[in-house]
């Protein structure tokens, strides 16, 4: 008797665990399919790095986003966003706004972080980390190269006329909620500080963001314009760069062109 019961309670069990396990793998198959039907374009890796260069500790930052931008042209957009309130200090750095610090702000917000820090490093939106952290930010850099995104952006018909550039976008990929970040970045620039945490140094910053426009998406298609300020000498190297980001600021597309 005792024998059958075991049986019985032994092919119970059995049929338990397989239709457990068929319903993860259901739900795995649905969550896999429904993700490969949301992100279906390639992979991109954004970098936003707030910095100063009023902060003593931004230059290794600086040189490891420099690093990355020439070693991965294609995938990683390396952006370089000056904040202001280190200004206090003795030297007010050309390139910062309090818009790039209250953006800051609002990440760390989203990240449930409890301040702004410099050097900051923003990946796709998601995650930060300490921006001279080179070991962690090359794994990130992996991680994320292997990541379909749920938008491909193009940019075409770039003119520009004077002080102006105006260029043409084309979205794929779900716009629900979603806004259009463009950028204007200034490839390089090397500065003399004489004041502050800095000083007596020559600093090298890459991708410097001198302006930045954001509109929500309710078209896939459009011409828009961006205002060259008067910081940006004529004969620099400079981009324009679209990012698409989700109402959780998770950046889900970007495209980036070259300005003549």
């Amino acid at each position: 008797m005792l024998k059958k019961i075991l049986a019985t309670i032994l092919v119970l069990g059995s049929l338990v665990f397989v239709a457990f396990t068929n319903t993860n793998s259901l739900e795995n198959d649905y969550s896999d399919k429904t993700n490969s039907a949301i992100a279906t374009f390639e992979p991109i890796v954004v970098l936003e790095l707030f910095t100063s260069q009023g902060c003593s500790s931004c230059p290794p930052a600086d040189a490891l986003l420099n690093k990355v931008k020439n070693e991965f042209t294609n995938e990683v957009f390396a952006l370089s966003y000056h904040v202001d309130y280190w200004n206090y200090i003795g030297w007010e750095d050309p390139f910062s706004k309090p818009d790039y610090a209250k953006k800051q702000k609002e990440y760390n917000i989203q990240f449930r972080n409890r301040s702004n820090y410099t050097p900051q490093m923003v990946i796709n939106g998601k995650e930060h980390f300490v921006g001279s952290n080179a070991s962690l930010l090359y794994s990130k850099i992996d991680q994320y190269k292997e990541r379909k995104v749920e938008n491909g952006v193009k940019l075409s018909k770039i003119d520009r006329d004077g002080q102006n550039v105006s260029f043409e976008y084309d979205i794929e990929g779900d716009l629900g909620n979603k806004e259009l970040r463009l950028l204007l970045v200034l490839d390089q620039r090397r500065t003399e500080v004489p004041r502050g945490e800095n000083r007596n140094r020559t600093l090298t910053n890459s991708n410097i963001v001198v302006a930045e426009k954001k509109i929500a998406l309710t078209d896939s298609k459009g011409r828009l314009a961006l205002s060259i300020p008067k910081i940006v000498e004529p004969n620099e190297k400079k981009y324009v760069i679209a990012l698409v980001q989700d109402s959780s600021y998770g950046i889900t597309g970007a495209a980036k062109n070259a300005i003549r």
